[in-house]
């Protein structure tokens, strides 16, 4: 009941300043109450409130000695231990919207292209040019800083969490996780090959098979802290890639590319590795009269939703400066 009140009034509250404001774009107020609840029943062989937060709700190690910290789990309502014993008809819940704080970045302004945004996550568009994370050279003015501002603009006080990450210059689909149980399920689906991630890219010429499976291990070059390469050594990671050419043209075409593993740099490797690199690759191909930047774009994204467990699917489409390259 309290939490269909709230989303009411976060309704009246969105709707209030749109009406007020008009076009003036201002962030629109976010509810954020995050709650897994469980009736334990005898058949469940469960005897402690720890059994249920391993075996049903499959909190990591680490979050529930935070949910501990923070008293946010509750048997009956009341608070309690992972130690506590339960019995049929017990109600275990655990509260994992606890306020978190993220001091190491700096707010931002910038314009976000928010794709979808619920309780559990932000999706954003990302441009090219634009890192996700703070670093040496960039502090202020990456995807992360821009999500603190508009965290702290609609009242949110949590970590920057960002569950996919994409090079500086490949534009598309981040998403922030906006608690660490949410972060903890899709890095999960991601591993277990549930979170399916797709990719448009130019390259140069034309496949020679479509689609193409690639099945080629990758590693870090020695010499190198960025650069990464196919390798058959013991300590290359597997990767994986499927191929498919969606349209050609003069020099070069436009290719999907579906990603079975999430290793650094993976579609630029392989793609680099099959004599077809993508344009404007400066790192494993060559740069580019075409266009500034690798052609690389996350366009879709497709998981189960943690908490609905619903099928999600997120698209966005090119920028600009690969649609001018498909007339």
């Amino acid at each position: 009941m309290f939490r269909n009140l709230a989303r009411f009034i976060c309704t009246f509250i969105n709707l209030f300043y749109l009406l007020l404001f008009d076009n003036f774009h201002i962030p629109l107020y976010t509810l954020c109450i995050m709650k897994l609840e469980y009736t334990n029943v005898e058949s469940s062989g469960y005897t402690t409130v720890f059994n249920v937060l391993k075996n049903e709700f499959h909190l990591s190690d680490r979050l529930i000695l935070k949910l501990k910290k923070e008293k946010q789990i509750y048997i009956n309502g009341t608070p309690t231990h992972v130690r506590k014993e339960i019995a049929s008809g017990d109600i275990i819940t655990v509260d994992i919207s606890f306020t978190e704080e993220s001091e190491n970045i700096v707010p931002t302004k910038m314009d976000l292209d928010i794709l979808y945004e619920d309780d559990c996550f932000l999706i954003i568009n990302k441009g090219a040019n634009t890192p996700v994370h703070p670093s040496i050279n960039h502090f202020e003015d990456t995807l992360s800083n821009g999500v603190k501002y508009y965290f702290e603009n609609i009242g949110l006080k949590r970590k920057i969490r960002p569950v996919n990450r994409l090079d500086k210059d490949t534009s598309g689909i981040v998403i922030f996780a906006k608690n660490e149980y949410i972060q903890e399920c899709l890095t999960h689906q991601m591993k277990a090959g549930i979170f399916n991630k797709e990719y448009l890219a130019l390259v140069t010429g034309t496949l020679e098979e479509s689609p193409l499976t690639l099945v080629k291990n990758i590693k870090r070059k020695t010499e190198s802290i960025i650069e990464r390469c196919v390798s058959d050594d013991e300590d290359s990671e597997y990767a994986e890639t499927i191929f498919e050419t969606i349209k050609e043209y003069d020099g070069y075409s436009l290719i999907k590319c579906i990603l079975k593993t999430g290793r650094t740099h993976q579609i630029r490797v392989h793609t680099s590795y099959l004599g077809h690199s993508i344009l404007g690759d400066t790192l494993y191909g060559k740069a580019s009269d075409l266009i500034s930047r690798q052609a690389l774009h996350a366009y879709k994204v497709r998981f189960i939703h943690p908490v609905t467990k619903e099928m999600i699917e997120i698209t966005c489409d090119l920028p600009e400066d690969m649609k001018k390259l498909l007339t």
